[in-house]
C-alpha cells in the first residue's frame, strides 16, 4: 500500500520561507513521478512543482518558479518543496502526489493532478502581508 506521509507549513509573513516534505512508503521512488499541487480557498487545484517519471527537469508552475525548489532524498524516500519569499497568494492546502504512469514533468502539473490515485494528507500554508 502506498502511503505519503506530509509535514512542514504552516503560517508566515511575506517573504519567509518554508519546507514541506512527504515521504513515501510502498513503492520505488524511482518508479514513479512526483508531484506537488495546491489548492488555494474558492480556486481549483494546480500543479506546483512535478518531476516525470522520466526524470529530466523539474516543471515549476511560472507563479512559483525561481522562488520554489523541488528536491529528493532517495535514500529517504522523501521529497521536499523548498518555498522562499512566499507571498500571499501562495496560500493555499499544499499535497504531494504520485503516479505510476506519467512520463514528462510538465504533463503531471498540466493535469493539475486528475487521475492521480495517491495523494498526502495535504498541508496548510498561511501567508500574511
Amino acid at each position: 500500500e502506498i502511503q505519503l506521509v506530509q509535514s512542514g507549513g504552516g503560517s508566515v509573513q511575506a517573504g519567509e520561507s518554508l519546507r514541506l516534505s512527504c515521504q513515501g512508503s510502498g513503492f520505488t521512488f524511482d518508479d514513479y513521478a512526483i508531484g506537488w499541487f495546491r489548492r488555494a480557498p474558492y480556486q481549483t487545484r494546480e500543479g506546483v512543482a512535478c518531476l516525470g517519471k522520466s526524470r529530466g527537469q523539474v516543471y515549476y508552475h511560472p507563479s512559483v518558479r525561481g522562488r520554489f525548489t523541488f528536491s529528493s532524498d532517495d535514500a529517504r524516500n522523501t521529497v521536499y518543496l523548498q518555498m522562499d519569499n512566499l507571498k500571499p497568494e501562495d496560500t493555499a492546502e499544499y499535497f504531494c502526489a504520485v503516479d505510476p504512469v506519467v512520463l514528462t514533468s510538465v504533463a503531471l502539473c498540466a493535469n493539475k493532478g486528475y487521475g492521480v490515485d495517491d495523494w498526502g494528507e495535504g498541508t496548510l500554508v498561511s501567508v500574511s502581508s
